[in-house]
C-alpha cells in the first residue's frame, strides 16, 4: 500500500511559484508517513485549436483527478492575477465537478499561497479567493497561525491566510528567509492535519 500524500498543485509563469510549491513540499516531507506529490496545470491558450501535451516537457506532471481524488491533503499555488488566481488553475478547478459529486474532497485538509510583483499586487485577495472553490468542495481550509515567527517578522510576503512571495517588477527576486519558512510552515501543517484526520 503506498503512503498517503499531499498534493502540492500549482500554476507558474516564471518560476517563483514553482520554487515556492517544492518549498512546500520540503515542508510536508518534514512529517514521517506522508509524502508530497507535485503537480502542475498547462497554461491556457487564446487559440481554441492548441492543445498541450499529455506530459509536459519539463518539470512536474499535469495534474489529473485521481491526483485530487485520492490526495490525503491540497496545497494550492497561484500567481497573483488582478487580485485573483491565474486562468489555467481556474480552469482546472472548474472542471473538478466530478469530484464535487462524489465527495471525495470533503473533509480533507487545504491550504493555499501565491506569488505577486509587486507588494500590494493582491496577495491576500487572490489566497482568499483560491479558497472558495475548495470551501465549496467541503475541505478544511489552514492558513498560517502567528505562532510562526516569520509571520510577524516579514517585510515582504507571508500571510495568516496562506504563504506569500514578492516577486519583484521583474519577477527575478528570490524567495527569502521569511518566505521560505512560511512556505514550508504550510506544508508541514497540512500534513500534520491531515496525518491527525487519518489516525
Amino acid at each position: 500500500m503506498s503512503s498517503p500524500y499531499i498534493l502540492v498543485l500549482y500554476y507558474s509563469r516564471h518560476g517563483a511559484v514553482a520554487e515556492m510549491a517544492q518549498q512546500v513540499a520540503r515542508g510536508i516531507e518534514q512529517c514521517s508517513g506522508i509524502e508530497a506529490r507535485i503537480r502542475t496545470v498547462p497554461a491556457v491558450s487564446n487559440e481554441c485549436e492548441a492543445v498541450a501535451e499529455d506530459i509536459p516537457e519539463q518539470g512536474p506532471l499535469y495534474c489529473n483527478a485521481d491526483d485530487l481524488q485520492h490526495c490525503a491533503g491540497l496545497v494550492m499555488g497561484s500567481p497573483t492575477r488582478f487580485g485573483n488566481m491565474a486562468a489555467p488553475l481556474k480552469y482546472f478547478i472548474d472542471g473538478t465537478s466530478s469530484l464535487w459529486l462524489s465527495g471525495a474532497m470533503i473533509d480533507k485538509p487545504a491550504a493555499v499561497f501565491t506569488s505577486s510583483s509587486s507588494l500590494h499586487g493582491g496577495q491576500e485577495s487572490t489566497l482568499l479567493t483560491m479558497m472558495l472553490p475548495l470551501l465549496h468542495h467541503g475541505m478544511l481550509m489552514a492558513g498560517l497561525p502567528y505562532s510562526e515567527p516569520a509571520l510577524m517578522n516579514t517585510q515582504t510576503g507571508g500571510t495568516p491566510y496562506g504563504a506569500s512571495h514578492l516577486a519583484g517588477q521583474q519577477s527575478d527576486r528570490a524567495l527569502d528567509s521569511d518566505e521560505l519558512a512560511l512556505c514550508q510552515a504550510l506544508g508541514k501543517r497540512v500534513a500534520t492535519i491531515a496525518l491527525s484526520l487519518q489516525s
